[in-house]
């Protein structure tokens, strides 16, 4: 079924998005971000507990019940997510908040000797982030990430892959001109026609790709040169989709991004939150250091795979502060969502083609390629 995105999950994408990019092609996970700063905030108090749900637009425990459903497995659907802390034993965790945390799924709290082998916990946060995202995701902490003065980390992990109810057909892709900011030239662009939800709204355009196991796709076309769509924007468009034929016209992409969200969270008017009361998580002093955020998106013919973490980083001292066409060929954003949450956000600005040559070259000359929308079809795994 598919879901519009809820008010929360939609709020938090559309009021975050315009600070993480910077002209360029990006991608961001609000799943992945909301989990991570939610759980943050159900172990900080007083003054810093009302900033969180200022950011988050609600009580942390109301944000966790409105994104959990969206990452609930089910079989056949290709879906991993893992919540861990790595915690040293001088930072004793409250037995209220180990609970807490322990309900969501796949939580581990694990020990970790910041003090004694810094670059040994950094290598296994990295390594855990990749094995949950299928390699997409490997070196989500840098080295300065990670310092004796570490006390805790906290980390979320999303990978989602999910096959299109009726994939493009390979043998009708072909490089059509795309008009990037810097010129026009030619990528690899998909084509189907057929039954699809589209809108049209305040100035944008939207077509919905529908995925398996609940899974939608949503690409936002700007008709005016717009950057990003407002929330009140985004929810016109929910509001006015229908179902009617289209032709649509879209390329293959894959995106990537890694940021430190401390600055566009200050921008924003978060404040007050880095030498925050985080006594709700442990009686011994904890301060908000870095929350480190890397996301990986691509879409081909057949689907769409999506790879994102997230780490909050705290020492224990305090730290600084047809009947309707569309053609995508020119920027464009795009939205995955399931079950009401937001899985992950970005832009496109210039198209990067997620297969290799010889991979396309493979594509068109295997038949089985053009039964995938058969339910006996195989899953497909990633290229490598």
């Amino acid at each position: 079924m598919d879901t519009p995105p809820l008010p929360l999950s939609l709020a938090f994408a559309a009021w975050m998005d315009p600070a993480l990019s910077d002209g360029d092609s990006h991608v961001w996970s609000p799943h992945s971000v909301a989990t991570a700063l939610a759980l943050l905030a159900l172990g900080a108090r007083g003054r810093t507990r009302e900033r969180w749900e200022w950011v988050l637009g609600a009580a942390p425990e109301h944000c966790l019940a409105e994104l959990d459903p969206a990452v609930a497995d089910e079989p056949g659907l290709d879906l991993a997510t893992a919540n861990d802390i790595h915690v040293s034993a001088d930072t004793p965790l409250r037995p209220e908040f180990r609970a807490r945390f322990h309900e969501r799924a796949n939580a581990t709290v694990r020990p970790a000797d910041f003090a004694g082998d810094a670059p040994g916990v950094r290598a296994r946060i990295n390594d855990g982030v990749a094995r949950t995202t299928r390699g997409l995701v490997t070196d989500l902490l840098q080295p300065s990430d990670v310092t004796p003065e570490t006390a805790m980390i906290l980390v979320n992990v999303l990978w989602m892959k999910a096959q299109w109810t009726q994939p493009f057909d390979v043998e009708l892709t072909r490089d059509l001109p795309f008009h990037a900011p810097g010129g026009t030239h030619p990528v690899p662009t998909m084509h189907r026609t057929g039954p699809m939800h589209h809108a049209q709204a305040n100035g944008w355009r939207m077509v919905t790709l529908a995925g398996r196991h609940g899974v939608s796709l949503d690409v936002l076309l700007p008709e005016d040169g717009q950057e990003a769509p407002g929330a009140a924007d985004l929810a016109a468009l929910y509001q006015r989709r229908r179902t009617e034929q289209v032709q649509l016209a879209l390329p293959r992409f894959r995106a990537e991004s890694r940021r430190e969200l401390g600055e566009p969270l200050l921008g924003l008017g978060a404040t007050g939150l880095f030498d925050g009361d985080y006594g709700g998580i442990s009686d011994s002093p904890l301060y908000l250091g870095e929350i480190i955020h890397q996301a990986v998106f691509r879409v081909d013919e057949r689907g769409a795979e999506g790879a994102a973490a997230t780490a909050v980083a705290m020492p224990g001292s305090a730290p600084r502060e047809t009947a309707f066409t569309m053609t995508v060929d020119r920027p464009f954003l795009f939205v995955l969502r399931r079950r009401g949450a937001v899985l992950f956000l970005g832009r496109v600005t210039d198209p990067e083609d997620p297969v290799a040559p010889a991979e396309r070259e493979r594509w068109r000359e295997a038949p089985r390629l053009r039964t995938l929308a058969t339910p006996d079809a195989r899953r497909w795994e990633p290229r490598r």
